[in-house]
């Protein structure tokens, strides 16, 4: 997702480079001002609420103001992101929009500031006056409301000055410059930002050759938690040896091994444009465990892909798989077989319907052949990655 704060003082044209940024790149306008109109003319409640308090000559709390955007992001999933023009205006609503956005498990993208000289910004506002007839197109009023631009604004940069994701564009360049200048550094970002895919499927829908043969493709790391416990025992390490006990007495990995296993994987993978995710999260638990580590490194989940194959296909194929050299412990009976099945009924399916309410979850047809199916796994993959440009 991309989101992206605007920032200038009045008459820096930030009004007609958002209007170039929301068709460019399919965002989701929030002025603050336009959101509250809005509620009040719905006569919603927080509508009312603000309403009353203008009214009284009051000024409308961060509290109202967030609910509101909050309100505004969630009605519109759909949205490639959010552009985001007078908000914050303050560092205590810089900590509000984090703190939303932790919430909402995105970020802000970037913030970008259009600097003009105080007197670059005076003449055009006065003569925006000549033709808008806005009584507050007028000298004094301007220099005030320039004067108390600087005086709150200064803080929020510096904060995301401080995060390193603060860009200042010259605004006093032509209008197609300023978009140029703009245009670039949004692109740039973009192109930090890592592809994370969970791939989801019944055991026997195909997700390991699937989820090796895409992150090859398309220059990802795969991450799948059988391997990387296998690989620690290989390697004899003492978690090694932990995790061998762990299989002799027929229990489960607990999550304080996989965990620091994963994040590990995770901080060493350099130069990769992102990770394929299979077998991991299983559980609820687990999804809220990777959204963590993932936040920790500055990313988030991009996509999430299902395989959907019919009960009695994954039955047949974990049965082939079975008397193959890539038999699964739990292939070796059909009685297994089906309790491993149940066990994902149970346990995971409710992962991918929070997935679904979240993010929306891409469900894929898992029959017909390898190549088939890598095809169509291709073909979402690639439509993600044009949405996250």
């Amino acid at each position: 997702m991309l989101n992206i704060a605007l920032f200038g003082p009045p008459g820096a044209g930030k009004g007609t480079q958002s209007e170039f940024l929301i068709k460019k790149y399919k965002l989701f306008y929030i002025s603050t001002g336009d959101l509250l109109r809005k509620e009040i003319a719905n006569k919603t409640k927080l509508g009312q609420e603000a309403q009353g308090i203008i009214a009284s000559g009051g000024l409308v709390s961060d509290e109202i103001i967030v609910q509101i955007i909050e309100k505004t992001i969630i009605d519109h999933p759909d949205s490639n992101g959010f552009l985001f023009d007078g908000f914050p205006r303050t560092y205590i609503q810089a900590y509000i929009l984090e703190g939303l956005m932790l919430k909402l498990n995105t970020s802000l993208t970037c913030l970008i500031s259009l600097s003009v000289q105080e007197e670059e910004s005076v003449s055009r506002l006065l003569k925006r006056g000549v033709t808008s007839g806005r009584t507050d197109d007028n000298e004094v009023v301007i220099r005030n409301r320039l004067r108390e631009y600087t005086e709150k604004t200064m803080p929020v940069l510096q904060f995301y000055k401080d995060k390193g994701i603060f860009f200042e564009v010259e605004g006093m360049s032509s209008i197609e410059e300023v978009h140029q200048s703009i245009t670039k550094i949004i692109e740039l970002e973009l192109s930090k930002k890592l592809l994370n895919i969970v791939l989801f499927g019944y055991p026997g829908c195909g997700r390991g050759s699937q989820g090796k043969a895409l992150a090859k493709a398309f220059g990802l790391e795969y991450v799948a938690t059988g391997e990387i416990l296998d690989k620690e025992i290989k390697n004899q390490t003492e978690t090694g040896k932990r995790i061998m006990e762990l299989y002799e007495n027929g229990q489960l990995v607990p999550d304080e091994i996989v965990i620091p296993l994963i994040e590990r994987k995770l901080a060493d993978s350099k130069g990769i444009k992102g990770f394929i995710f299979k077998g991991f999260p299983r559980t609820l638990v687990q999804s809220y465990i990777l959204d963590g580590l993932l936040k920790k490194h500055g990313s988030s989940i991009s996509q999430i892909i299902e395989i959907e194959v019919p009960t009695l296909e994954l039955i047949r194929r974990l049965d082939e798989r079975s008397k193959t050299a890539g038999c699964m412990p739990y292939d070796t009976s059909t009685a297994k077989i089906v309790k491993r099945l149940q066990e994902h009924e149970t346990k995971t399916v409710p992962v991918i319907e929070k997935y679904n309410q979240l993010h929306g979850v891409t469900k894929i047809d898992g029959t017909g052949s390898f190549g088939e199916v890598f095809e169509k796994l291709s073909f979402e993959i690639e439509n993600g990655l044009r949405n996250m440009r």
